[in-house]
């Protein structure tokens, strides 16, 4: 026998869920909060004998309710006759309306309705009279006519995710508005008809309505399927193919110098600021071996494909400049390049210049577990110079290499099959698509389905700007044309049958369109417990940002120290400063929770986080990170106090005053600053006070609240230490019940 929920139990026992509860605490069960949370065989045994009845009390209660059924009966006949003999006496205008109404206040309408006499009031009513009188009983005709029939209700229903309120409602042919009243009142969750619910809400409505709801997962793409018999995967087919490889590392350390060097064209020199504008592909050819190199615009770019599900790259090569050294988005590079399960190979780049230190950027990489091989470590390291071309063969031989042991193979045989890098519209072409083959030969005609769009290969166009007829594995091409623009990270495949893929694209876009608010549902704080229990959860990833160095080192060894033998807490990147768009891509990408320390997010990233469900979680304490943390791997959070950001105010002058101190003229940027706000004076993303408004003036005028696009004078509380550029944060605490999340 496995684990009982306390509703189930509720239900068995005949009892509700409250007073249930209320005896699990007596009886020393106080983690029981919930009439979701779970019991032991043990417990469940221990509370049935604690409700048991014995038998001759439920008889007695049956005896009672059956007699008291057969006294209202009689009454019930004896009305019944006493109305049909006087309307067989006399035929009156008055009197239907008597009988009208008895019928509708009968407590047993049903049975009274089945009494043959009253077919016979019907009859009578029809003989004449005046017209209002004909008029009203058409209408009792009318709803004598509509009774509902009550349908049997099936214990066993199949339902595909999303499942809406209305989609219950019609499965389970109950009424809409009663189930929205059910999760209002019982549940404490706001729904509307066209919601999409959690799956433990709708295994709960099943529950209270005695039904068996069994949840199907939407099934894999149908594009997969209908090419899937067109696939050969017969060993004697496959051929090595070359490694698909992307560059990363911080801004101007070389990463396009380098390849420009590697694939001897100038295209570094035409992009404005020096810095790469768009993803480009390009294929190299050296002593008879392929490599093709992702030029990408930063990390971003890299994460948000694979938060897409497209792991186009096979091999990271990480550009560090021998200058330089090892800069905030080197970090970040590697921690997005782990986070993707890819193999990096590090590239000392400008080993040219007279300040280069490579032993110091080793023992930098060294820190952030990147050993190099010399050192008994596992990653490859290469000294390489865009300008002298010094290092490049060794790369080549280490990315060759790489790609054996990773035994990239595909079948040429194939119908093409691959990734959109990027798409637009060209004035002569139409819609163009870039794109790179990982399987299959691409000819010039070939029918594409892509995402929600379609088309036919009419124009190929391969990375060095010619013409071509047909292109094999790991190429990368432009194709023209489509029915719309492809997203960036669309699967594409070539199929035989154009209204088929017709069909398929227009299905894949309805679909999208009905679950565009059914997101992937992030980990939160509120749902680790119930993600851990259901053995979803073996690892809780966490992106810590904190204001300083030592605040990152003291919260990493805090948060590990929570690890156990069933989950693991890992870091996926921590560092110093505020919490970026950066931050909330590659929690979204990797399903992690972001941690700020005394800092703040960007406005930016905080609206991202909110489109993509990532949860920040800002703490003042170690220990309250810690243990929340805990308390939410133990199943008993707190109720929750949720910030709610009210809008941001920029300081544009300081005036001092003796009396008060300083006092700061403002502009609000966003949304607006009240009286009773807290607030948080920011610097570069560092929080540098954290406190209460003393006063907030129009012109002289003390004022409840100043709105966007409006100046103000504000004083904090006890606090001085203002200046011109420091961004004020308004927010106020509400203070929220847990609750099942929809």
């Amino acid at each position: 026998m496995g684990k009982v929920r306390i509703s189930s139990l509720a239900k068995e026992l005949g009892i509700k869920s409250n007073n249930l509860i209320d005896k699990c605490h007596e009886k020393g069960l106080t983690h029981i909060k919930h009439h979701a949370n779970t019991l032991d065989p043990e417990q469940v045994e221990m509370l049935k004998k604690l409700f048991r009845r014995t038998p001759n009390d439920s008889a007695t209660k049956k005896e009672i309710k059956v007699k008291e059924a057969i006294k209202v009966d009689v009454k019930e006949q004896k009305r019944e006759d006493k109305t049909i003999s006087q309307e067989d006496k006399e035929i009156k205008a008055v009197q239907p309306d008597k009988i009208v109404r008895f019928h509708k206040s009968t407590p047993r309408q049903k049975q009274s309705t089945k009494v043959a006499p009253s077919k016979v009031f019907w009859k009578k009513k029809q003989v004449g009279g005046p017209s209002h009188q004909k008029s009203k009983g058409w209408r009792e005709r009318y709803v004598e006519v509509k009774k509902p029939v009550v349908k049997e209700r099936e214990s066993r229903v199949i339902m595909e995710t999303p499942i809406t309120v209305k989609d219950i409602s019609s499965k389970l042919g109950i009424r809409a508005n009663e189930i929205i009243t059910k999760l209002l009142l019982e549940h404490n969750v706001r729904a509307t008809i066209n919601q999409i619910l959690s799956e433990e809400i709708v295994q709960l409505l099943g529950l209270e309505y005695n039904v068996e709801i069994e949840i199907k997962k939407k099934e894999a793409s149908e594009e997969y399927d209908f090419v899937a018999d067109q696939v050969s995967a017969r060993e004697e087919d496959k051929v090595l193919r070359a490694p698909i490889v992307t560059f990363l590392g911080h801004v101007d350390h070389g990463k396009t110098s380098l390849l420009d060097c590697i694939r001897k064209t100038k295209v570094a020199e035409g992009e404005v600021g020096g810095i790469t504008q768009h993803i480009g592909a390009h294929k190299v050819e050296t002593n008879g071996k392929h490599v093709v190199f992702l030029d990408t615009p930063g990390h971003e770019a890299f994460t948000a494909m694979r938060a897409r599900g497209a792991n186009v790259t096979d091999v990271v090569v990480l550009v560090v400049a021998a200058d330089d050294g090892v800069m905030p988005q080197t970090e970040e590079a590697i921690n997005h390049a782990k986070a993707a399960n890819v193999p990096i190979i590090v590239a000392i780049n400008k080993i040219d210049k007279p300040s280069a230190n490579t032993l110091r950027v080793k023992q930098q990489l060294s820190n952030l577990d990147l050993i190099p091989e010399e050192w008994s470590g596992k990653t490859p390291f290469v000294e390489t110079s865009a300008i002298t071309g010094a290092g490049i063969d060794t790369l080549f031989e280490l990315l060759w290499l790489e790609s054996e042991i990773l035994e990239l193979k595909a079948i040429p045989k194939n119908p093409a099959r691959g990734v959109v890098l990027e798409a637009h519209l060209s004035e002569g072409r139409g819609v163009v698509a870039n794109v790179i083959i990982q399987d299959g030969t691409l000819h010039q005609g070939d029918i594409i389905l892509c995402g929600r769009t379609y088309g036919r290969a009419r124009l190929l166009i391969d990375d060095k700007g010619k013409e071509i007829k047909e292109t094999g594995p790991a190429s990368p091409v432009s194709i023209s044309d489509f029915s719309d623009i492809p997203e960036a990270g669309d699967k594409f495949y070539v199929v035989s049958d154009i209204q088929k893929a017709r069909e398929i694209a227009l299905e894949k876009r309805n679909k999208d369109r009905e679950t565009s608010l059914a997101k992937h549902q992030h980990i939160t704080l509120d749902n680790l417990y119930s993600m851990i229990a259901d053995g979803n959860v073996k690892e809780i990833k966490i992106i810590l940002k904190a204001d300083y160095k030592g605040s990152v080192e003291v919260l990493k060894k805090a948060l590990d120290a929570l690890s156990t033998s069933e989950i693991k807490v890992r870091i996926l990147h921590s560092a110093v400063g505020g919490i970026t768009e950066s931050d909330v891509l590659l929690a979204d990408a990797s399903d992690a929770l972001i941690i700020g320390f005394y800092v703040t997010a960007e406005e930016k990233a905080r609206l991202l986080a909110e489109e993509k469900g990532v949860e920040i979680r800002l703490y003042k304490i170690i220990y309250d990170a810690t243990n929340e943390i805990k308390a939410a791997m133990e199943g008993m959070l707190e109720p929750e106090k949720k910030e709610v950001v009210l809008g941001y105010v920029e300081i544009r002058q300081v005036y001092n005053i003796s009396k008060y101190g300083n006092i700061a003229g403002c502009y609000v940027k966003s949304g607006k600053i009240t009286r009773n706000s807290l607030v948080r004076l920011i610097r570069e993303n560092i929080i540098i006070y954290d406190g209460k408004l003393e006063s907030l003036k129009v012109m002289k005028d003390d004022v409840r609240e100043v709105k966007a696009g409006f100046e103000c004078g504000l004083k904090i509380a006890n606090f001085n230490d203002i200046k011109v550029g420091d961004i004020v944060e308004a927010y106020e605490i509400q203070k929220i019940a847990r609750t099942l999340s929809v």
